[in-house]
């Protein structure tokens, strides 16, 4: 096989791809799928069966409070779940400030408390010291709690994950609030 064969194998693999491309956008161009918000011919038992489903789901999914997943909680795994937080976070006593402030003995320190940095409006404005629901709500989705907050971190979804790191949080304290009681 010499390099012009080789050439135009390639060529023709290349060119498919390329219309294999311009057809799917000319597609995409012409069909706009739309989903009505309600189904054109209503078939009985489909609708509820499918929402009892959802519901009979989310009742099924046991919802464990934050003193237990606290008191179960593990602080050397919080201080590994810190290493994502140490980029914009220091944890260490006397820690500088990043982009981020420093959080040592954030629990129970007031919102915007810390002193010499520049927290957003919407942090001063929240008000309240930081208790441990508040961060872990915090944790979960930084702004769906905190609207307009300046944090762009996107949140931890597993609770044992937040209470791990809340733990961690806790033990970087000279005088730590006691855990929520059950």
């Amino acid at each position: 096989m010499t390099m012009f064969d080789l050439n135009k194998i390639l060529g023709a693999v290349l060119g498919s791809a390329l219309l294999l491309m311009v057809v799917n956008e000319v597609a995409n161009f012409l069909v706009h799928p739309v989903i009505p918000a309600q189904a054109a011919i209503a078939i009985e038992g489909v609708e509820e069966k499918a929402a009892s489903q959802t519901a009979d789901a989310k009742d099924a999914a046991p919802v464990i409070s934050l003193a237990v997943l606290l008191a179960g909680a593990d602080a050397g795994r919080g201080a590994r779940m810190s290493n994502r937080c140490k980029a914009c976070h220091s944890f260490e006593k006397g820690g500088k400030h990043k982009v981020g402030p420093a959080l040592f003995g954030v629990v129970g320190r007031g919102k915007g408390g810390g002193a010499g940095f520049g927290y957003s409006t919407a942090m001063k404005d929240k008000g309240g010291d930081w208790s441990y629901a508040d961060l872990d709500a915090f944790l979960a989705d930084p702004k769906a709690f905190m609207p307009g907050t300046k944090m762009a971190f996107r949140g931890i979804s597993k609770p044992t994950d937040r209470a791990n790191l809340i733990l961690f949080m806790r033990q970087n304290h000279d005088a730590p609030p006691a855990l929520p009681a059950e």
